[in-house]
């Protein structure tokens, strides 16, 4: 009994905070901080594949802005309803779109879905853009929570 009672204070703490609305910035922030460190990991795998495509640059250009648009939108209510979402959204299509181009990379492998195990290891990572868009995704969650009242 005793060790439940500190994980529900804990839980209550933190569906207070989403209720209230102090969690909105969080999300935010670490959507800010999630784009910069997506960036630069894409910018070090996309540098050792040699940029060959120039679509390898979007997620790397994208890193900035959603950090921008992170803090902006932890900053300032209005960014957090009109900045963020779009950036967001941007980062989330683009892993989409990563995600369709690591499939379409891992097929065109010798031997392609058939050597599965080996190509998806040796191959474009697979789940890395899906990553990008979960970063994203938490951007477009906190563009729709409710935001903290000054007064709180």
């Amino acid at each position: 009994m005793a060790i439940t009672d500190p994980l529900r204070r804990g839980t209550g703490l933190v569906l207070r905070n989403v209720r209230t609305g102090r969690f909105q910035r969080s999300l935010a922030l670490a959507t800010g901080v999630g784009s910069v460190i997506t960036a630069a990991e894409i910018y070090l795998e996309h540098d050792r594949a040699g940029f060959g495509n120039r679509v390898m640059w979007w997620p790397v250009w994208l890193g900035p802005v959603g950090a921008v648009a992170g803090v902006a939108g932890a900053l300032s209510p209005r960014a957090a309803r009109t900045l963020l979402p779009v950036a967001s959204a941007s980062i989330v299509a683009n892993g989409l779109q990563g995600t369709w181009l690591h499939v379409r990379g891992i097929a065109e492998k010798p031997g392609g879905w058939e050597m599965a195990r080996y190509n998806v290891e040796m191959g474009p990572p697979l789940f890395a853009p899906l990553l990008m868009s979960f970063v994203g995704g938490m951007g477009l969650v906190a563009a729709v929570l409710r935001r903290e009242s000054p007064d709180a």
